[in-house]
């Protein structure tokens, strides 16, 4: 039987119950879901199908151990006891980044330290070598303890799960691609969805609903760590990245558009759509939000410019107040707004069916869902 890991995959808070769904539909067993994390197991193929399907999680770690440690000898212990030199070649580079949380060992460069050295002497002892060069493939250790409680785990991915390779360069305060995925969820994003977005900036929110309703893999367009691991065979990421592509459902009828005010994002938009393979599907255009018209059989997903994107609490008022005016004139099959905005709904006009609490990075927001028809005038 092959060998059975216990994968670890953070994600936004908020978040969690999209990416379990995720998970559970690669095949995964025994999956847990806590505050901001997705816990689940499988084997070396699961570590290459997360990384490459995952479109909510912000990476895949892969857990070693979890044992309680006061004492730094118990954090060398623990960390010695893990076979290095099964996972790790004996020229592997592996830099060790951790975090300390409500712990008797509180600080993060002693830990670093100690965790370090009990991987070297157990890699030292089991390669039977006293020369460590680290100048071979790149396995990045990561420990977190809270409340005494260790994790010792290998990042599989590399860069974070959200840098799918398509954006080269973003509009003021994008949101992540990863959160987008998750709102393009929760706004019931189907194959033959027709979705708008008034404020698309650099059109995250478009090109993600794109890549769902097609099932395009979000990894496809990039490389991972875990892909020059020396127990991970390639033939399993080429089974893995094969199996994706077909998958794809080029088929589908979705289409998306995007308006923005601002030429230069709108530019941006389209060049980012063409990288992610959906620029046939995404059509954006300059045009200013009080000209917006969303069409009946529309599904709207926004991120209205608020805070650090717009620096004007009143600007952004305005703004939320001329969309709930077009939504009443003209209302689609769903609105779907994240935002920082406390005020949203006051400002929007109309309070939202459903909300759900969300961070985008450390910014507490709320996804504002409006999805019945308004009857006179409000809801």
């Amino acid at each position: 039987m092959p060998t059975q890991y216990t994968l670890v995959a953070p994600c936004f808070f908020g978040t969690e119950s999209t990416l379990s769904f995720e998970v559970k539909r690669l095949g995964a067993q025994q999956v847990k879901v806590t505050d901001g994390r997705v816990a689940f197991a499988g084997d070396v193929s699961l570590i290459a199908a997360a990384n490459l399907n995952l479109r909510t999680a912000e990476r895949v770690l892969l857990l070693l151990k979890t044992y309680t440690a006061t004492t730094f000898d118990e954090l060398f212990d623990g960390v010695y006891s893990i076979p290095w030199e099964e996972l790790l070649p004996a020229d592997a580079a592996f830099p060790v980044k951790g975090s300390s949380l409500s712990s008797q060992l509180s600080s993060v460069p002693a830990c670093q330290s100690i965790v370090k050295k009990a991987i070297v002497k157990r890699m030292q002892a089991g390669h039977h070598t006293s020369t460590l060069p680290e100048t071979g493939a790149l396995y990045k250790v990561r420990f977190a303890l809270r409340k005494n409680v260790v994790e010792v785990m290998l990042d599989t991915s590399g860069d974070g799960l959200h840098k799918r390779g398509y954006r080269r360069n973003a509009t003021l305060a994008p949101i992540k691609e990863t959160l987008a995925a998750a709102i393009a969820d929760l706004g019931r994003i189907r194959r033959d969805s027709l979705m708008q977005d008034p404020f698309c900036g650099s059109g995250t929110l478009v090109i993600e609903a794109a890549q769902k309703a097609l099932n395009i893999a979000p990894g496809l367009r990039r490389r991972f760590a875990a892909e020059k691991f020396d127990f991970i065979p390639a033939q399993v990421w080429a089974e893995q990245r094969q199996k994706a592509i077909e998958e794809a459902r080029p088929d589908a009828a979705f289409e998306g558009y995007g308006y923005d005010i601002d030429p230069d994002a709108v530019a941006l938009a389209q060049a980012n759509a063409r990288l992610a393979g959906v620029g046939e599907r995404c059509h954006f255009e300059v045009a200013d939000v009080k000209d917006f018209t969303p069409r009946p059989e529309a599904t709207v997903l926004t991120n209205p410019p608020y805070g650090e994107r717009l620096g004007d609490a009143a600007e952004a008022a305005s703004l939320a107040k001329t969309l709930g005016m077009a939504w009443r004139a003209h209302p689609g099959q769903g609105l779907y707004a994240i935002t920082a905005d406390a005020d949203f709904e006051k400002h929007f006009g109309t309070p939202a069916v459903k909300r759900r609490k969300i961070y985008n990075g450390m910014i507490p927001c709320q996804i504002y869902m409006y999805f019945r028809r308004p009857t006179h005038g409000k809801q």
